[in-house]
């Protein structure tokens, strides 16, 4: 439940090793959140210092959809009412080796679609039953309009970001409600190594977007917010034009 000043009080991270989500989590920590749960594939390790927060570790794996629900309903034993659940995990992985073995897309798309539909019905399944609490979804650019270069990660990133604007209208009336992150290319463990694409960010730029929407009620988050009027052109572009963007 969130605190006598409205902040938010309990936040559970869904991929609790993501450089994202732990922004995230951080963020929310420095505005008064006490109680945070990481769940993330074992080994687990010691858990991060946030600033005297309360955390918890526990085991989650999104390729194991029978046990999300299980996730969910020891993260409220651990901290009760979940004022935001992030939802802060896949993988990025390679076109060009996913072309070699089709089998690892299919892998990939389990974990950063299918792990996602699962761990997001559960989780609105709960803040339903609070009354309150705020899914936020990690989504991308890549999915707004799918370029060649990475269409195995840009079509997962396509089906989350409908799939979540849809659950959040399923939520409508219920209190609770559904964030949808939209950011571009972000520096980190992920993309090391990769040119940067314009407009590129930070896990911390993120978390503050978050931070601030969750403020001001925003249900679908553009970082930088540039990229929010660089895709109104992008997506209506001429497809001849389009396979002209680099790969």
């Amino acid at each position: 439940m969130k605190n006598a000043l409205g902040s938010v009080d309990t936040v559970l991270v869904l991929g609790g090793r993501s450089e994202i989500g732990l922004a995230v989590a951080e963020r929310l920590v420095r505005d008064g959140a006490r109680k945070v749960v990481l769940a993330a594939r074992a080994p687990l390790g010691e858990p991060p210092a946030l600033r005297g927060a309360e955390v918890h570790l526990i085991d989650f794996d999104a390729t194991r959809p029978d046990g999300h629900g299980e996730v969910i309903e020891e993260a409220v034993k651990l901290a009760g009412d979940l004022d935001v659940i992030v939802a802060a995990f896949g993988v990025l992985g390679d076109q060009a080796a996913y072309d070699r073995d089709p089998a690892s897309a299919a892998a990939s798309i389990a974990v950063n679609l299918g792990g996602h539909v699962s761990t997001g019905l559960y989780a609105a399944r709960r803040l339903r039953e609070q009354g309150h609490g705020t899914l936020v979804v990690l989504s991308s650019v890549a999915g707004v309009r799918v370029r060649r270069g990475n269409m195995v990660y840009g079509a997962a990133k396509a089906g989350l970001d409908g799939f979540a604007r849809a659950l959040g209208d399923s939520l409508h009336g219920t209190g609770a409600q559904v964030m949808v992150v939209r950011p571009g290319f972000v520096h980190g463990r992920m993309t090391a190594g990769m040119p940067a694409a314009p407009f590129a960010t930070t896990p911390a730029a993120v978390a503050d977007a978050v931070a601030t929407a969750l403020r001001d009620g925003t249900h679908i988050v553009w970082v930088p917010g540039i990229l929010r009027y660089a895709f109104t052109l992008l997506r209506h572009l001429p497809r001849p034009l389009w396979r002209r963007i680099p790969r």
